[in-house]
């Protein structure tokens, strides 16, 4: 029988994305509207609306969440973690942070752990955590291995798929091989190009603990239309998924 989840746990994976440059402050505030209607994890937004951001959740269990040297990876280290301070000074709980791309490329592992160390360090001296984008679509499979032993050694609270950016977004054979790179301490989140309830579930079940969206509103009326009609099941194998649409 497959394994059956509960609504809110499909809510509690969601991080409710509100990255595009085109939004308006009000588009941010029905984003921050949708993510407390339906209580996900929280709202991931551009650094500049952290403020208002933090103001609409406060009180809420939706965390504010920022995304750090975005979407490109190679701001100087010092830049990251003075834009992370500044985002924690104005309330945010959750950073995503973009790796040195080029770095991890040209295989200056020394340079890419020690920047994540940085802005670890400068998360959990806030009592927030930070979540290391990879960006896949640029990395081989060896590679996206190096980087999440790299980020777990470094701190990392989570490995991340992509920016959403890149020329790809979550795989999910790629999700299996990040949750098979680190210990059970680091978590897993599958960001990009998502924006089915099927995703999520596929995500789910090759190891993700968070999915990052901006189709938050359409995945949860799905989820509450199957979880009236019978119930919310994974999939009952990755065989089906892998190598599909996600």
């Amino acid at each position: 029988m497959p394994e059956r989840v509960a609504l809110k746990d499909i809510a509690k994976m969601l991080d409710h994305s509100t990255l595009q440059p085109y939004l308006t402050e009000e588009d941010i505030r029905k984003g921050c509207d949708i993510a407390l209607r339906y209580g996900s994890a929280t709202v991931c937004a551009r650094p500049g609306d952290m403020p208002l951001v933090a103001k609409l959740l406060s009180g809420s269990d939706v965390l504010p969440c920022t995304v750090i040297g975005f979407p490109h990876g190679n701001h100087r280290t010092d830049v990251k973690v003075f834009e992370a301070q500044r985002a924690l000074d104005d309330g945010c709980k959750e950073l995503d942070m973009v790796l040195n791309i080029g770095r991890m490329l040209a295989g200056d592992e020394a340079f890419v752990q020690d920047e994540i160390a940085q802005l670890a360090a400068c998360a959990h001296g806030r009592d927030a955590i930070l979540k290391v984008i990879l960006e896949t679509c640029y990395l081989s499979d060896e590679q996206i291995v190096a980087a999440c032993r790299l980020s777990e050694a470094a701190g990392a609270d989570f490995v991340k798929t992509s920016t959403g950016y890149g020329s790809a977004g979550a795989k999910v054979h790629h999700v299996k091989l990040m949750r098979e790179s680190v210990s059970e301490k680091v978590r897993v989140k599958a960001s990009g190009g998502i924006r089915t309830l099927d995703a999520i579930l596929a995500c789910r079940l090759a190891g993700a603990a968070r999915c990052g969206v901006s189709a938050t509103k359409a995945i949860m009326e799905e989820a509450e239309k199957r979880n009236a009609e019978g119930g919310i099941f994974l999939p009952e194998s990755l065989d089906a998924v892998l190598g599909g649409g996600y």
